[in-house]
């Protein structure tokens, strides 16, 4: 009888990966990076264990997204003091952070468990090309084909 594979925390070996989000929209580099970060993309992938990779996300500032979230979509925030809601659309707060629309976006993607946080550590995001991660040389995966 087969038995079924556990895969146990020694077991894993984290890679480097790289993407650039100029070349898909934001949805569909947020469920890759997602799948990258839980480790859904490995064989080896155990819901309980932490299986996923480093992943970094180059060119925030030249995201694309469809119709027309740039003015409709909205972040919301707020302090927690009575009428104290804020809100900002996608286009300002791409002119004032993009790294954090990215962000955003792959942590709303990532089962909400005690391994979130930890996943999460593991994303870089950078606003151009340049980065600090070259000497992890990192796996460049193409999204160019995907739509």
């Amino acid at each position: 009888m087969n038995k079924t594979y556990s895969a146990k925390p020694q077991d894993i070996i984290r890679k480097w990966y790289l993407i650039d989000a100029s070349e898909v929209s934001l949805g569909r580099l947020s469920t890759i990076a997602a799948n990258i970060l839980t480790g859904k993309n490995k064989s080896i992938y155990t819901q309980h264990i932490d299986c996923g990779d480093y992943l970094i996300v180059i060119n925030s500032d030249q995201l694309k997204v469809t119709g027309k979230k740039l003015n409709d979509k909205k972040y919301y925030r707020h302090s927690g003091y009575p009428g104290n809601l804020k809100e900002i659309t996608l286009e300002q707060q791409l002119n004032k952070d993009s790294t954090k629309i990215i962000v955003h976006a792959i942590r709303g993607m990532i089962p909400v468990n005690k391994l979130r946080d930890g996943r999460l550590m593991r994303l870089k995001v950078f606003k151009d090309s340049n980065h600090v991660h070259q000497a992890q040389n990192p796996e460049i995966i193409s999204l160019k084909g995907i739509n």
